[in-house]
């Protein structure tokens, strides 16, 4: 007679799970929620620390090559939810209430591309079950509301702080909404730093996974005040192939380490045309600038997405490519693109929970 499997016995198996991005076995993070038993068929809860975790399916083979083989082991269930990591508390920044993650995207040159990438980003994060926002602190040219569709202005909260739009299932907030069509945003630093805190602090975002910052291009005040503001679990790095935009990224990626934020990745855009009769990749704007820039760096390259026609045209008539063209092939490449974001943000906050808090470098102030 076969005896049955005990759950010390599966919790044993379990904790030989190695966790690919942090490192140590499941058991010891905490990933496993319960384990249930009944006869010879085992269902195991899985927590993870991104709903748009890039390496589920990796974990779950690895769980049953160790459970399946166990004595009284007849069936196995893996089931999952996510309790998406939270970035750290750094003295003298100030946490956003609600928000679990806040992360930059940036590009020291403009012309490449970073709204768009923000704005799918956060619908591919969105789409695969996590909390977003995004604010759009692009006070040069604040394009969300455009590639969003959304017109108007925020209305007021009745603890009178500012409601963010939403779209997509996203909660937006961006400068573009509160001035007329076609003003510009004439305003020196001090003024730049108090709207962006005022975005940060006084509008009601309430639970968040993720809150995404487009920022605007260069490496100015209003990176500077995000970066000595708040908590971040990292920035985004947005570059096209090449050279001359590759050079200007680099100064972008060193005040970042100078501020003491972590650079999840760089990101290529624009990174070749397909074309759409013969599949021949043409590198318009040149090739591999990215992959040398994440190398000099020792940064992982998150993706690379392609010059494409629905990625442009999306971006112009409020119909942005996660939301019009979701099965897409590019579409793939966003919502892969999410789940490495997602992935680089758990293993920032996991670093930073292990290891001794440094003080942020001193800088010129905002």
């Amino acid at each position: 007679m076969t005896s049955q499997v005990t759950e010390q016995q599966v919790r044993a198996a379990l904790a030989t799970v190695v966790d690919p991005d942090l490192h140590k076995d499941i058991v010891t993070l905490n990933m496993v929620r319960s384990v249930t038993i009944d006869g010879g068929s085992v269902t195991v809860l899985v927590t993870l620390t991104t709903p748009a975790c890039p390496l589920k399916d990796v974990i779950e083979r690895d769980i049953r090559a160790v459970v399946e083989k166990l004595p009284g082991v007849t069936g196995l269930t893996v089931t999952w939810d996510a309790n998406v990591s939270r970035s750290r508390g750094m003295t003298g920044r100030q946490e956003v209430a609600g928000v679990r993650n806040v992360i930059a995207v940036s590009a020291a040159k403009g012309g490449v591309g970073k709204t768009t990438v923000s704005v799918n980003l956060a619908l591919a994060l969105a789409s695969a079950g996590a909390r977003v926002g995004l604010l759009d602190a692009d006070v040069y040219g604040p394009n969300v509301p455009i590639m969003l569709g959304l017109e108007g202005e925020p209305e007021m909260a009745p603890s009178g702080r500012m409601e963010p739009m939403v779209s997509n299932g996203i909660k937006v907030v961006s400068f573009g909404s509160l001035v007329r069509e076609g003003q510009p945003i004439i305003w020196r630093g001090p003024m730049l730093a108090k709207a962006l805190r005022e975005f940060l602090y006084e509008v009601e975002w309430g639970e968040l996974d993720y809150l995404l910052v487009d920022l605007p291009p260069g490496t100015g005040d209003v990176q500077l005040t995000l970066a000595q503001s708040v908590p971040m679990s990292g920035v985004v790095i947005v570059t096209t192939p090449q050279d001359v935009a590759v050079a200007d990224v680099s100064r972008g990626i060193a005040m970042f380490q100078q501020l003491s934020v972590p650079v999840l990745g760089v990101v290529e855009n624009m990174a070749g045309f397909v074309c759409g009769h013969c599949g021949e990749v043409t590198e318009i704007f040149g090739g591999g600038g990215a992959a040398q820039l994440a190398q000099m760096y020792n940064l992982p390259l998150l993706g690379s997405i392609p010059l494409n026609v629905a990625v442009r045209t999306g971006g112009r008539n409020g119909g942005p490519l996660m939301a019009s063209a979701a099965d897409s092939a590019v579409a793939a490449l966003f919502v892969d693109l999410a789940g490495a974001v997602a992935s680089a943000a758990s293993r920032a906050n996991f670093d930073a929970a292990v290891m001794p808090q440094m003080p942020p470098a001193r800088t010129a102030p905002a």
